[in-house]
């Protein structure tokens, strides 16, 4: 077989070695447009989970890259003049230009033909197969752009490669506001003398500081003053170092005829998460398999596809979620610098409380400490429970722990509580009877409901302590369909049907009744539905009430341009389509003496819905009307709505609620454990977590 690689990185000459060692026989040729030497970048990192599959491709680079590393087991992370260290992360660094050698040595060695300073274009290569391993900007995935589909995604942050002659002996992360704005290190050590040194920063502070007209000398000049504590009187060096955007490439396809891309060419993933070569060097493993494994070059790429694309997809998501932190890092400002270290640690997702607890368990039992002191107000206490467990005061109201479950009626309400969770939610209750979504809905309308409920709630009392909040609602265009133990959403029979209102005559779907339009008589009956409502929740002995004001129920459908088409004081823009959800919020206020929360959609999960910019604005507007807590919702405000699903998959959206509006949140989604939660609580994502099968 004859193979041509196109590009000499690693990806490329780990490829061509690996497959001239499992089939000698094969001609393998690797054009690579640089000179022998030549490369861009500093160090390349390597966690130890990655080794084990480069020990098995092929020993001998296995140990001459082992060989070469320098090994740290510590994060630090420098943050408001502290540093806050976190051990038990074992990473390996080498030099690029070391790896790129040893790689280069392994393939002349074998008999793999590497011809240097040589472009290629797609017109002129051959082989029976074409192995693009050329780099983001891939010439050979270009000249087939249709075929493969690549897609760019820019980072909204700046930042600049260096190198350093201070030998960190750590990774370490580095914080530093200034006059211009917020700017942060990336530093690592990749051999005896030399460090990788990466400074990031938002846009907005990198043209305050000029550094969008600075040159390469004055950007070394103005990282080297800023940063001055973290390098010790340690230079900068420059190599090509130029102020860019980080860009994500996915790309549709990753096989075209004879083509497959592999490394940056298929992929990237944010420096942030250390992978970019790791994944490279495991696409050219998972192709040689496929190789060796089936008896078509066709087959072989439509295998490799098929195992790598998903693996990396994940590690693009953990690399996205990583992203995002750090190019938002202002907005954890507020945060005290453990919670600050833990949230950072476990900002992708792939690191939770648990494992950093395996990891370092003086680190964690130091945020435990932290939190349960910052919780209570008291001296921290010298062993504490992980943060999951630490009290939650809202108002007055203090809850026994931050887990949160749903009982869906007074029927289970004692038994629910008896789990142990700290705060339990009812399921969504009408206001009355034309605000159910089913004739099943549990009401909270009169003193006869008042009293069940109130029953329910004395027994709960005498067995836990548990904080009990009920959630209020009105169904609106979802509302008058049948039991949900059947179907959802599908409406009654007419005869058992009710009038169905909402922001619009909008029918939620297109077999749905199309619902009245509200008018001013309808807006203040529902108003006095709510108020009484909310009175008879604090008579009945509830701690807390709850306005559910997303999932398309009447409230959202004001809220969310898709299912608000009013073309009065009440629609349009979103402060107009807030006005009657906070006139709800303002009567039921001005009624109770307990606290309030709101159970509110932060994303539609539709185009054209309710953006999280507009939620963080809701949820301002909320707290300054009262609103104590928001329980984070997403979608079902139109049945078109599209999920997406992972354990934190509404955890990212309680964060960023709860850190800029300032407000309390309840996470909600596939919390499923209370390492999840730990995970969450601990690094102020949110202040409880209502565990999956929970959502009312």
């Amino acid at each position: 077989m004859r193979v041509t690689v196109v590009g000499g990185g690693p990806a490329g000459l780990y490829f061509s070695l690996l497959l001239k060692k499992t089939k000698p026989g094969d001609d393998i040729v690797v054009y690579e447009r640089n000179p022998p030497g030549a490369t861009y970048g500093w160090g390349v990192v390597f966690s130890d989970r990655t080794l084990a599959s480069f020990r098995e491709a092929d020993y001998k680079t296995y140990t001459q890259i082992t060989d070469s590393f320098i090994i740290w087991d510590s994060i630090d992370i420098s943050y408001r003049d502290e540093v806050l260290r976190c051990g038990g992360q074992v990473f390996s660094g080498i030099s690029r230009k070391a790896l790129l050698a040893l790689l280069h040595a392994r393939c002349e060695e074998l008999g793999v033909v590497i011809e240097h300073e040589r472009e290629i274009t797609a017109d002129e290569v051959e082989g029976d197969l074409v192995v693009a391993a050329d780099g983001v900007r891939s010439v050979m995935r270009d000249a087939h752009a249709d075929r493969f589909r690549p897609r760019f995604t820019s980072g909204s942050s700046r930042y600049i490669w260096f190198g350093t002659d201070r030998v960190f002996d750590s990774f370490t992360f580095a914080f530093r506001p200034n006059d211009d704005g917020f700017f942060q290190a990336h530093a690592y050590p990749f051999d005896g003398s030399m460090s990788t040194f990466i400074v990031e920063c938002d846009e907005s502070s990198w043209r305050a500081a000029g550094l969008d007209a600075a040159t390469e000398p004055e950007s070394i000049s103005y990282c080297q003053s800023l940063l001055e504590n973290e390098l010790r009187g340690h230079g900068l060096r420059s190599n090509n170092s130029k102020w860019i955007r980080f860009e994500t490439l996915k790309n549709r396809a990753w096989h075209h005829d004879n083509i497959v891309l592999v490394g940056d060419a298929a992929h990237t993933a944010h420096f942030s998460i250390g992978s970019g070569t790791k994944l490279a060097m495991e696409d050219s493993i998972a192709l040689v398999n496929a190789l060796e494994a089936k008896s078509s070059i066709a087959a072989a790429v439509t295998e490799y596809q098929l195992e790598r694309k998903p693996r990396v997809e994940r590690f693009q998501e953990a690399a996205h979620q990583s992203q995002t932190y750090f190019e938002n890092t202002r907005r954890y400002q507020h945060m005290e610098p453990l919670q600050f270290a833990f949230h950072l640690l476990s900002r992708s997702g792939r690191i939770d409380y648990d494992d950093l607890r395996l990891r370092d368990r003086h680190f964690v039992g130091a945020v435990d400490r932290w939190f349960a002191a910052h919780s209570t107000g008291t001296k921290a206490p010298m062993v504490a429970t992980p943060p999951a467990f630490a009290p939650l005061t809202l108002e007055g109201m203090t809850a026994p722990n931050r887990v949160a479950i749903v009982a869906l009626g007074p029927e289970d309400l004692a038994q629910t509580a008896r789990s142990g969770a700290g705060v339990v939610f009812t399921g969504f209750v009408a206001v009355s009877p034309g605000a159910r979504i089913t004739p099943a809905t549990p009401l909270l309308a009169t003193d006869q409901e008042r009293d069940v409920w109130k029953a329910a709630l004395d027994d709960t009392r005498k067995t836990s302590h548990t904080r009990v909040v009920a959630t209020l609602g009105h169904a609106g265009a979802r509302g008058a369909t049948r039991p949900r133990i059947d179907m959802v959403d599908v409406p009654l029979p007419s005869q058992d049907s009710w009038e169905v209102v909402a922001a619009s005559a909008l029918p939620y779907t297109s077999r749905s009744t199309i619902p009245t339009p509200m008018d001013r008589s309808h807006m203040d009956a529902v108003i006095d539905d709510f108020v009484r409502a909310a009175a008879l929740a604090e008579a009945a002995g509830f701690d807390t009430i709850e306005l559910h004001m997303g999932h398309g129920y009447l409230l959202g459908s004001f809220i969310s341009p898709l299912t608000n088409d009013r073309s009065d004081s009440y629609g349009g823009a979103l402060e107009n389509r807030l006005r009657y959800p906070l006139q709800v919020l303002e009567a039921v206020r001005d009624g109770c003496r307990i606290p309030i929360g709101v159970a509110l959609n932060v994303s539609d999960w539709a185009p054209g819905g309710t953006s999280l910019d507009d939620a963080v604005t809701t949820a301002k507007k909320l707290k300054e009307r009262g609103c104590v807590f928001i329980r984070v919702l997403a979608g079902q405000t139109t049945a078109q709505h599209r999920p997406r699903y992972d354990p934190y998959f509404l955890t990212h959206y309680a964060d960023r609620v709860r850190n800029e509006a300032m407000i309390p949140t309840i996470a909600t989604g596939d919390i499923t454990t209370v390492d999840h939660a730990n995970t969450i609580v601990a690094g102020g994502r949110a202040d409880v977590c209502l565990l999956r099968g929970s959502a009312a």
